[in-house]
This record gives structure tokens, sequence and C-alpha cells, in this order.
């Protein structure tokens, strides 16, 4: 293999020609000590105002990438990390791209979990002392402190922001903004108050939006079939020969909403039977598999029975019930409409209705218990046909006086219990059974919600919905089928409920008529608590009067008012940053260039912001939206203390006690892995990959101590212009602008793993593995400003300027620190000295250097393969004890294709001697051979073979002729030559007695 050339230059040192030899010099570490050294980086950015200074300076537009605000709630995950560092990479590569970047970082401040936390911090006594006030104000004083914190987490991460100036949504101009889209929203009629079913979640006491649920695996409801008696109707006569002895079936997996029960509900188009129900002769009273069956008493009574199901679902329910079932009569479910029952709890007289697509024979019974009190299809129906609207459940859930007997019970509890025990004393209930299946639950307190009719604020999406899902059909989406995630969820949403019974968040702003609960809200009353609120902050409406809250026009009628005691959806105060920030701050624009979030904010920001931005607006607040998947640990597990397999980003950084089980690995390192992944699926991290990651960060650390320590005398008046380099250098050249061309297409499409991948194989494979290798030659020994050393750095130092730059958004420490040791100085392109890295812009492409001749690029790699099987001889010999280093060898070639043949013999005696094969292969000797017919060929004892489909060319190796020059190593016959220097070769001896004069150099630019 290749000599080891850095470790010999040492050793020759010891020789008296030791000072003639240019090793490299710099005093830029191979360990990065990224625990001092990243943050005295941080510190130089700061004090400098480098993101500031570079973003004024530019002048090629603005770019805006909007933050989403996470939550002011405990310490950063690597969600979180991985979040702010994609936005980072984009913000430094649009930085370098010459655009004006403006990066609020902004705080997602209200709500429930902030609530939570601080009654959970107080003690029984103190919380009954608590007035709304103090309660806000210890929210807000929790909020701020972890804002302070979770700021100077994301600073630790390397992220460029306009940390001074972030947004809070419990800011007085934010909460403003927040009212004014409110308001729009109300005067153009989207918004409205209706008693309707919402998402309830007990735990909390507040309604919930879609997007503050979750459906966890596992969850298993207790289901009923049950049945409802049948007493007559407008069209009787066709079950008459039935009646008293027919029922209705019904199946539910919430029997606590029995009691609300307002109709039974069947699909018009579906048939239906009256069916006899027999006893048969297998027990089916045991459990089938994991599911609990329960078989009601109504199955054991030998009495006659008969019920209504849909058809298709005979066979199923016979099997479920273990019972026969025979078809007495057939009709259709529009024969049953306005039949009347008997309620099974009450004895109030109920109507067959016909409902929607929603009654299938998927599963139950093909007849909908419907109570419109406690779900959004038993809702619509019971507006269809005017239905009440009962919901005796209150905001504990509990139900309440209006429950008769089951008052007080617990209806996730032991309310549901005390139901299907009424229902099968009174001979109601066919069968119980367990049903997995999923759940809405609290996202928060981890609990399961219910669905319950309650006066509620809502936004009323129906009334923009087509404007919507045209305006998410002109947004870049990425990864592109986020387009189908979003218009599903947009498309099948119902109203917003926007209101919640919680003091922390900001309020509705509407009165209440005292006696006839009568809201108050236009415009003159949202734009007079608008204007107190940008001055005072929204604990106004808490301390302030009626009175001064009012208008004056309305303040003669104060006495007849108070204030509402809601607040609004968080989702709807980070769903209007749009408007608190990017139509508020001076310098950014609407809409956003780029939203940028995990996949969970389809339902979430994404959703939020683009509904109030529709409504008031008409357009979407962002003009592409990235979206990325969630963080898991090495094996695709989900990341829980319990499994204790959580990756925290501090420790990363930072390390832990023990640094050979948490090593610190820095911000780069992190930044790194984040480069390296397909963000738009989920990802996977932990102590293996975080190893891998920090193994690659060193070598390509090591590429840029090594481009560092060979430029240490270089100025840049010393570059070799392009035509008069040797064509190594030139090929070198292609394939570094080929890199960046492809590097700046994958930042354009935000496809960050591809360059991770393009640098690491260009700086290992490429450059450490061949050029930089085969230079260290004329680097280290072909003299200090020789024409072959000159035109190496030439190309070192386009290497190292153009590397710098493309990497420096992923791993800006790194970048940084390089450029703070760059023995050079540069100047930009209007001639000022460029301090710090980000002062450069992307390098101009330089069509020169892809103009390399397209034969010539093919054998290049021909000639690169050929290298490879020439190494493999080499180590062949090595292993034989032939040779050492490989610098021991002579390499004969032979070849019948007379193309490649006549190149090969062109490069062994190419007068430029950085083009030479000998150099290339890193040996002393090459030799072409015109034929294999000489008793030399069959002297070599090591061979090989180097196929390019129909052609093949032969390797030999065998010892190099001549004695070792005690300077460059390389093997000549004409060391002992020279009487004053006996122990050098031509090539050095030039070198130390010549002084050959330097060629007419002229800047490179790039």
């Amino acid at each position: 293999m290749a000599a080891k050339k850095a470790s010999e230059g040492e050793k020759q040192e010891d020789g008296k020609y030791k000072h003639t030899v240019d090793l490299p010099k710099t005093g830029f570490g191979m360990r990065a000590n990224s625990v001092t050294r990243e943050p005295e980086l941080q510190k130089l950015w700061e004090e400098n105002q480098v993101f500031k200074r570079v973003s004024d300076n530019n002048n090629g537009g603005s770019f805006i990438l909007h933050d989403g605000p996470p939550y002011a709630n405990g310490d950063l995950h690597m969600g979180h990390a991985l979040n702010k560092i994609l936005k980072d990479i984009i913000n430094r590569y649009k930085l370098l791209q010459n655009y004006k970047v403006q990066y609020i970082p902004g705080w997602d401040c209200h709500g429930l979990p902030i609530e939570l936390k601080v009654l959970q911090s107080l003690d029984q006594e103190v919380r009954k002392e608590l007035t709304p006030l103090k309660l806000r104000a210890k929210a807000a004083k929790f909020a701020k402190a972890t804002v302070k914190t979770q700021m100077e987490s994301f600073k630790r991460f390397g992220v460029w922001a306009d940390w001074n100036n972030p947004y809070l949504t419990l800011d007085p101009e934010y909460e403003a903004a927040q009212i004014e889209v409110f308001g729009q929203m109300a005067l153009l009629g989207y918004i409205y108050r209706g008693r309707k079913p919402v998402h309830w979640s007990p735990s909390s006491r507040t309604a919930l939006a879609e997007a503050e649920l979750e459906y966890p695996e596992g969850h298993v409801s207790r289901s009923i079939y049950a049945i409802f008696k049948l007493v007559g109707g407008a069209k009787t006569s066709l079950l008459d020969e039935f009646i008293p002895n027919i029922y209705l079936a019904v199946w539910t997996t919430t029997p606590w909403t029995i009691p609300a029960n307002a109709a039974v509900a069947v699909n018009a188009k579906l048939q239906y039977s009256a069916v006899e129900v027999h006893a048969s002769s297998e027990d089916e009273s045991a459990s089938t598999g994991k599911k609990k069956k329960m078989p009601g008493k109504v199955l054991k009574n030998q009495q006659k029975l008969c019920v209504i199901v849909a058809t298709d679902l005979v066979p199923a329910l016979e099997a479920k019930w273990g019972v026969k079932l025979i078809i007495r009569k057939t009709f259709l479910g529009a024969d049953l409409e306005n039949c009347r029952y008997t309620h099974p709890i009450d004895n109030r007289d109920c109507p067959v209705v016909i409902g929607g697509d929603y009654i299938t024979t998927e599963s139950g019974t093909g007849l909908v218990h419907t109570a419109p009190g406690h779900g959004q299809e038993d809702y619509a129906t019971g507006l269809k046909y005017g239905l009440p609207i009962v919901s005796p459940v209150d905001d504990g859930g509990n139900f309440t006086e209006e429950a008769g007997q089951f008052r007080g019970l617990s209806v996730l509890g032991e309310g549901n219990s005390a139901v299907v025990s009424y229902l099968d004393e009174n001979m109601s209930l066919v069968m119980e059974e367990s049903y997995a299946h999923k759940y809405p639950y609290d996202w928060r307190t981890k609990k399961p919600t219910i669905f319950r009719a309650t006066e509620q604020w809502f936004a009323s999406v129906e009334g923009f919905r087509k404007a919507t899902m045209d305006a998410i059909n002109n947004v870049k989406w990425i990864p592109h089928q986020a387009v189908n995630r979003i218009s599903a969820m947009t498309s099948s949403r119902s109203d917003w409920c926007i209101s919640r019974q919680r003091t922390w968040g900001v309020p509705i702003p509407v009165f209440y008529h005292v006696e006839t609960k009568e809201p108050l809200m236009n415009e003159e009353t949202v734009e007079h608590v608008k204007t107190i609120i940008s001055q005072k902050g929204s604990d106004a409406w808490w301390y302030m009067s009626v009175e001064d809250l009012l208008p004056e026009k309305y303040r003669d009628k104060a006495a007849d008012y108070e204030k509402g005691t809601d607040t609004m959806d968080v989702w709807f105060d980070s769903g209007s940053s749009w408007a608190g920030v990017l139509g508020k701050r001076e310098g950014l624009t609407f809409p956003a260039d780029v939203y940028l979030e995990g996949t969970d904010q389809h339902r979430g920001w994404f959703q939020s912001s683009l509904l109030t931005s529709i409504a008031t607006k008409g357009k979407a607040p962002y003009s592409a939206v990235i979206t990325h998947g969630f963080v898991l640990d090495e094996k695709g597990m989900k990341m829980s203390k319990s499994l204790g397999n959580v990756v925290d980003p501090r420790l990363v950084i930072e390390g832990g006690k023990n640094s050979k089980d948490a090593p610190a690995y820095g911000a780069d390192v992190m930044r790194l892995w984040v480069s390296s992944v397909d963000y738009t699926g989920d990802v996977l991290i932990g102590p293996q990959i975080l190893r891998q990651m920090s193994d690659i960060y060193r070598k390509l650390r090591g590429t840029l101590r090594y481009l560092l320590g060979n430029l240490h005398d270089w100025r840049v008046d010393n570059a070799v212009p392009y035509q008069d380099l040797p064509i190594i250098d030139q090929h070198a050249l292609f394939q570094l602008e080929n890199v960046v061309k492809n590097i700046q297409e994958c930042y354009e499409n935000y496809q960050f793993f591809k360059i991770f991948q393009i640098i690491q194989r260009f700086t290992i494979v490429d450059l450490s593995n061949f050029y930089f290798d085969i230079a260290k030659d004329r680097l280290y020994t072909g003299g200090t400003s020789s024409f072959t050393r000159r035109s190496c750095q030439t190309v070192l130092s386009t290497h190292l300027l153009s590397i710098l730059r493309v990497i420096a958004p992923i791993v800006p420490h790194l970048a940084e620190d390089v450029w703070q040791n760059l023995p050079f100085e540069y100047r930009t392109e209007d001639g000022s000295a460029a301090k710090f890295v980000f002062e450069l812009k992307w390098p101009l492409l330089n069509e020169q250097w892809l103009s390399f001749p397209a034969e010539e690029v093919l054998f290049w790699e021909r000639l690169l393969e050929l290298r490879t099987e020439v190494n493999k001889v080499l180590e062949l010999a090595r292993n034989g004890k032939l040779i050492g280093s490989s610098l021991e060898a002579k390499v004969y070639l032979h070849t019948a294709d007379a193309s490649m043949a006549s190149k090969l013999v062109e490069m062994s005696e190419a007068q430029n001697e950085a083009d030479t094969l000998q150099r290339i292969f890193i040996t002393s000797q090459v030799e072409v051979l015109s034929s294999m017919e000489t008793e030399m060929v069959n002297s070599v004892q090591h061979t090989g073979e180097y196929v390019d489909g129909e052609n093949k060319v032969w390797i030999g190796v065998s010892r190099a002729e001549g004695s070792k020059c005690e300077r460059c190593w390389n093997y000549s016959g004409q060391v002992g030559s020279f009487s004053e220097h006996p122990t050098l070769c031509g090539r050095c001896f030039n070198v130390i007695v010549a002084t050959p004069p330097e060629p007419v150099v002229a800047a490179v630019t790039n």
C-alpha cells in the first residue's frame, strides 16, 4: 500500500537534510477539545455580532424561516435538537448564498401544562387562596424561566438567532396581534358560540382540540349490545305482527352515554331484518381468545324475543351472541324512519332516524345508538331531526342530577358499570364484551377523554375550507407526500373548538349579558380590548373592571355585563404567530419562505397557522413546509426513562460523569448526526451511532488539519494559473467543483443526508486516500518554492476554501476554528479581509474547472481503478518480504489496448513530475512494456491484472533499481552521482543546490 510519508518525514529530521524538508506546520490540533473550544467560538461570534453583521451586509434578498414555538415547559430533548439544528443548517446556508437571514426564535408560553406545573408545586392550602392573577403571575414566571434555560441550550447547539429579541406568546404585543386575528375572524362570521359535543378532558377539566389528543395502543373499552323496545310509529304495520316483543338492537363502546340517548339511527339504503332469537345448543358464555364476553340476562330468559339488525350482520351476530337467529322479515332502513321506541332507562318516547354513511355493516348491529350531546355524527343527525342535546355530565366527568340515579358517578368508571348493570337487570343487555380500539386521550395528563356537549366558541372551518384546500396545493411540501396528510386532516376536520376553561391564556374578548347571557362582541369592543392588552398585557382582562374594558359608548351599560372566563386554545396562540411576528417585526415578510417542524404538526401548528391565515388573509402563511420525523433509539424504539434509552442532547455535548460511557462529543458531532439522517422519516440515535459520527468528524478534522499544515507558507499570490497546472491538479479541481455543485443542489433541496455522504466520500476517499497521499512527496521534498509544490498548494488552498464553506452550515464550530487558524490572509470580493468564515460567500461555479475534457475524465477513472490493482500487487510483494515501503518497488505495466498503452507511456515520461506514474503509484519507478516476451517478465515474482471490459492491463512488481535517496527515500540510479551530495537523487540535488527560479504565477479566485 501507499508509503506512510508523514511518519517518514519525521524520521528524516534526524538526517542532515531535515531543514530542507517542508513538513506540515499548524497550531490547529487534532483533538477538537469541543467542551472548551466551542463556547470560545460562540463567544467570539456573539461579541462580534457575526450573524447580524453577515446578514446586514448581504444583498441577495431576504430569507425568512419562521420558527415554530417550542413549549416553555421542561428541558430540551433530541427532538428539539433535530428541529433547531435543521433550521440552523438552512439559515447558515442561506447566509452563504448572500441572503439577509432573519431568524426570530419563539416560545409557546400559555396553556394547561404550565398551569398544572404551577399548581403541582403548591401545597393544598396555598392553592385554595390562589386567585387567577396570582396563578397567572406564577405561570408567567415559570414560562420565562424555562425560556431562559432552553435558550441557553439552543445557543450551545450552535444555533444562530436573534436571541435578544425572541417572540413569546405571552408578550403584550403578541397577545394583541392574536386578539386582532380573533376579531377579524369574528367579524367575517367565522367565530360562533354553540352548544355541541367537543373533546373534553375530565382530568384537565377543559375542552381540547384534535391536536391535543393522542391515541395510545392498548386501550380496551366495555362494549355492549343493548335492545330498545319498539312501540309503534308511522310504518308500524310493517312490524305489527311482532309487537310487543320486538326490539331495536344497538352496539356501543360507551355505555355511559345511554342515559343521553335521543334516537336510534339507521342507514336508509341498508337492508334490515326482524330476526327471532333462539338459544344455541353450544355454550357461548366463555371468553373467546382475549375478548371477555358476558351474555346478558335477556338471553338466559326463555321468553320469545325478536330483534331488528342489519341483514348482512346476522351470521356474525349469531356467532358473537351464541344464538340462532331466524330471519322473519326483511326491509330497507328507510322503512324504519319515525318508528318509536321506549328509552331503556327513563321510558321516554324516542324516534328511529336516518343517519349518514357512518352507519355500516363493518361492526355492531347496523343500528346506531344516537346521543347528540356525546358525538359529532350524532350531533349532526340530531340537528337534522331537532333532537334534544342531552349531556348529563359535569366538568370532572361525573353524572349530573339530570342523570337521575347515576348522579355523582364517574362516567369513565363506576358510572359506566352502573349503566351496564341497570340495562342487564332490566332485560335490555344482550351481551357485554371487551373491545380493543383507538381511543382519544389527553396528551398532557395521559388520561381518557370524553365527548361532551358544552357551550364553547368555535371557528367555522366550513366557511373557508375550499380556500384552505386550494392554498395547500400552492405550497411546496417536503417530503412531497406530506401534502396528502395535511389535505386529509383539513378536508375532514370539524369546526375548531377554540375556547378553553382555564386561567393561563389569552382571554376570549367577549362580554355576556348578566340576565340573557347574550354575548357582546363587535369591532369596537374587540379593538378596545386589543389596545388595552397591547399596553398592559392580557392580565388586564382579570384585574380591570368591565366598565374599563368596554369602549366609551358601552360604559353606561357596564353593570348589565360580565366578562367571559374562557381562554383561547394554545393552538390559536401559536397559530397566530404569522400575525404576531411576520406581520409586526421590521425586516420580516409575509408569507414566510419556510416553516419546519415535526410531522405531528400537520394537525397542530401547520394547520392552525394555515386556518387563521386563510380566514383573515386569504393565503397560506408559508411558501414551503418541511417536516421531520421523531427521534428513536438505535433499535427504533421510542425513548423513555423507564427503558433507560433516552439520549440527552446536553450529555451528548458535555458528556456525563463517566467519560468512558458518556464522552463529551460537542455540538458539531451532534450537528453532524443531524446532517447524516434522512429526517423525512423517523431517525435513530444512540451510543454506537454517536461513536460513528465522532469517528467521521475526527477524519474530517484530520483532512482540514492536513490542508492547514501544508499551507503554512502559502500566500494567495503564489497561485499557479489553471492552464499551467499539472493534469492531476486540474483533475482534482474538476472533482472539487463537481462536489461543490452537487452539495449546493442538495442544500437547495434540503437533502442534508446526501451532503453528509458526499463530504464523507470526498474527504476520506478521494482526497485522503488518493490526492493527499500522492501530494506528500512534492509538498515535503519538492522544494519550498518549486513549481510542483506551488501547484499543489494552489489546489490545496482552493480545496480548503471550498470545503470550509460547504461544511460550515453543518459543523460551524469546526469551520470557524479552521478559519481562525488560517495561515494566510484571504480577502473577499470587495477587498476586505474575511475575519470569520461566514463572511465568505458560497463558492462561485468555475466553468473552466468543470470543462475538464470528457476523455480525460474517463481516463482518470480508469487510472484510479488501475492504481487500486497496483496497490494490491504491492501488498503481495510486501507480504512476500520483497519490499517494505512502496518506494522500494518498481512497477511494470503492459496492455494490448493501444490507446491505453499510449496514454500510460505518455504519463510515465511526463515532463511535469506530478503527472508521472511513479508519483501516482507512490513507487520509485514505473515502466510500460511494449511486449510481454522478455526474460524480465518471467522473473517478476508478484503480478496482477486490471480488467476494464475486454481490455486488460498486466501488472508486475519487482525491487526498485538504484539506491535510496537519503532525503526523499525514493530509489534512483542517480544516487552516488553527486560528489558533494552522494546520498541524494537528481531531484533532491537540484532542490538543495540548483534552486531553480519560480515560474510566473497569477492569483486563482473562486
